[in-house]
């Protein structure tokens, strides 16, 4: 399975979760970073917990394994590293300021 269809499964665990403004971005000829990210927002940290959380589950029985997590604890802004594949989850006020959806313009929302 590819990064870009690991990113699909993501979308979908996600809207289980009621994850708003899902984006699916093909990176691969934008970025060395990774091939895909995925960009949601959540309405509390709550919410984005269990947003992480089905993310991590449904990648997993899918073989794709979580490699790195940043900000579950703090909850306003949680990474998941799946390597190629790149999932930020937001609390809408943090989205907006940090605005990836503009740095990431050029890229196709596949989603």
């Amino acid at each position: 399975m590819d990064y870009i269809d690991a990113g699909r499964i993501a979308k979908e665990a996600l809207e289980d979760k009621k994850a708003e403004d899902i984006k699916v971005l093909d990176l691969r000829n934008l970025s060395s970073v990774a091939e895909c990210f995925v960009i949601a927002s959540g309405n509390n940290i709550n919410q984005l917990k269990a947003m992480a959380d089905n993310v991590e589950e449904k990648l997993y029985l899918n073989g794709i394994r979580l490699h790195h997590t940043e900000g579950y604890q703090s909850g306003s802004w949680v990474l998941l590293d799946f390597n190629g594949l790149v999932v930020h989850l937001f609390l809408k006020d943090q989205r907006e300021f940090y605005d990836l959806d503009r740095v990431w313009a050029d890229a196709s929302d596949i989603g």
